[in-house]
């Protein structure tokens, strides 16, 4: 993918979600090659779960790269009940993709995993050599269970036919097109749209919990630079955690400060200590990313913060929420 005289056809499955945008944009903002075709996917394009819709879109587009970002995903109540369909879409969704990639020719797939796939019990920082371990947490065990086989298709992929089929796991990713979703969505996304609605009733906000847990946030475009440098570069079929340091871990306290400080908020905020913290700590570590890119520059976490909630005002009536 790295020579100009070679053309690529890069196929994003998920294209349309949080982080095939942030790679549509960095792309279209000098990310992108003059030999690279950019085909970012929808569920309009095919019904992955079905292997002839999703051979029929390999044929259409004829890829010679894909960075495979479909799943079905849902918050933990979603999860919790109905984590055999979770378990089961998943499975067919990445084992036709990656079956078709083969099948198809393509010698380069780069998959998206999550840090929830872990084992419950463990010890941090986690690292690319844990995800086996143990059983995942029993809340999304069939999500988690369908997105750990990947890991083992590619390896199969790899040992019985020479495919350069790898997989990613980032941290909590956040940025434009979000889904900003109080109920559903991830804190960050959510903190955003209740100080939102907060400003206009001119009123303070409410954080769940004591605001004391402590996060890796990844800025969705700094996330979708690293993803293109796997797709071109990274040659290991073992997964690469893509994170900020364990130094840049940021407390949901300090988050809500800065959503405040993002959005010009003056009216102050709220504990709810009814509400359940969940972990203190889910420290991930990016030493094997360091070693690969020790001069990589992440976007500081306020200015991130920033361009995210100014795309919610500027966006508030199309955003997801």
């Amino acid at each position: 993918m790295g020579s100009d005289c070679e053309s690529s056809v890069v196929l994003v499955t998920g294209g349309t979600g949080l982080v095939g945008q942030a790679i549509k944009y960095v792309v279209e903002n000098g990310s992108g090659r003059k030999n690279e075709k950019w085909i970012f996917g929808s569920s309009k394009d095919a019904d992955l779960t079905d292997r002839a819709s999703t051979e029929a879109m390999f044929l259409k587009y004829k890829p010679t790269h894909v960075i495979h970002l479909a799943a079905k995903v849902g918050g933990l109540f979603g999860n919790l009940s109905a984590n055999l369909e979770f378990l089961r879409k998943n499975i067919a969704i990445n084992d036709n993709v990656l079956a078709m990639a083969h099948k198809t020719g393509v010698q380069n797939v780069v998959s998206c995993l999550s840090t929830c796939i872990f084992p419950d019990k463990t010890t941090y920082p986690i690292n690319e050599t844990m995800v086996h371990n143990g059983p995942p947490h029993d809340s999304n065990y069939g999500y988690s269970y369908a997105k750990r086989l990947i890991d083992i298709l590619n390896r199969g992929y790899n040992n019985e036919h020479g495919r350069n089929y790898t997989s990613i796991i980032p941290t909590n990713v956040f940025g434009p097109e979000d889904n900003f979703n109080i109920q559903q969505g991830h804190v960050l996304p959510g903190l955003i749209h209740k100080i939102y609605l907060a400003k206009l009733e001119g009123k303070p906000f409410t954080v769940w919990g004591t605001g004391k847990p402590r996060r890796q946030f990844i800025y969705s475009r700094d996330l979708a630079r690293l993803i293109i440098w796997v797709l071109r570069e990274y040659k290991e079929t073992e997964p690469i955690i893509l994170s900020v340091g364990e130094e840049d871990e940021v407390s949901i306290k300090e988050a809500a400060e800065q959503v405040a400080i993002a959005m010009d908020f003056k009216e102050g905020f709220l504990f709810d200590t009814d509400k359940a913290d969940g972990q203190y700590k889910k420290t991930a570590d990016n030493t094997k990313l360091r070693k690969y890119l020790p001069e990589f520059q992440f976007t500081p976490f306020p200015q991130a913060l920033k361009e995210t909630c100014d795309w919610f005002v500027e966006n508030y009536q199309r955003a997801r929420k």
